[in-house]
């Protein structure tokens, strides 16, 4: 793996991890009403589920280049307007609401809310297409094997969901009061986050994988 390769994808990931999207706000929405505990279980939860997709990825896109080149191909343009569609969607959202942060109730510990957080996330219709779409684009088939790229990819998104949602776990109040002040910027977010979406799927329709 190049370090280009990084550099491209790694900023990626940790913007959509930032992004206001289910699991973020999720974990958000935990720390304020049930604490800390809760919340990072969820959060670590959330970002365990993404390994599920990740090898769903590699073992679908493996078999397709092994099988055809012109279905590896439809899947990247399945993948490319998919990303367009979710970032068009998010360029058009009013910004996401905060009505989740509510006050604080009893507690259940780690263990129930990382399962509920791993559950969730592995199975979520939407985030196994994001992975399929999102993470073959930065493969390059023809220096090492594709499902490996794709798994060390996944393992990398996984653990910067891990440590963003971690820190928004670790300091959901006061995070949550702060951006009850300020709705707006969950409207620029989405902005920032569509453009990236549109600009991901065009990438991938236009470029190809080398």
């Amino acid at each position: 793996m190049t370090l280009e390769q990084l550099l491209v994808f790694l900023p990626m990931a940790l913007l959509l991890a930032v992004a206001p999207g289910p699991d973020n706000l999720g974990v958000l929405a935990l720390g304020v009403s049930r604490g800390r505990s809760e919340a990072l279980g969820f959060a670590l939860g959330c970002a365990s589920g993404c390994l599920n997709h990740t090898a769903l990825a590699a073992l679908g896109v493996s078999a397709l280049i092994a099988a055809s080149p012109v279905a590896f191909r439809a899947l990247q343009y399945a993948g490319a307007a998919y990303l367009v569609w979710i970032g068009v969607q998010a360029l058009r959202s009013r910004g996401t609401s905060l009505s989740k942060l509510d006050t604080p109730s009893a507690s259940q510990g780690f263990g129930p809310y990382f399962k509920r957080g791993l559950i969730a996330n592995s199975i979520n219709p939407k985030v196994i297409l994001f992975f399929l779409a999102f993470l073959p684009q930065f493969v390059r088939p023809n220096e090492w094997p594709a499902a490996a790229q794709i798994v060390v990819f996944g393992v990398l998104f996984a653990l910067v969901a891990a440590l963003v949602f971690g820190a928004v776990a670790l300091s959901a109040s006061k995070l949550g009061g702060w951006l009850r002040g300020r709705q707006r910027l969950t409207v620029w977010l989405d902005r920032v986050t569509g453009g990236l979406f549109i600009g991901l799927g065009l990438r991938l329709a236009t470029a190809g994988l080398r």
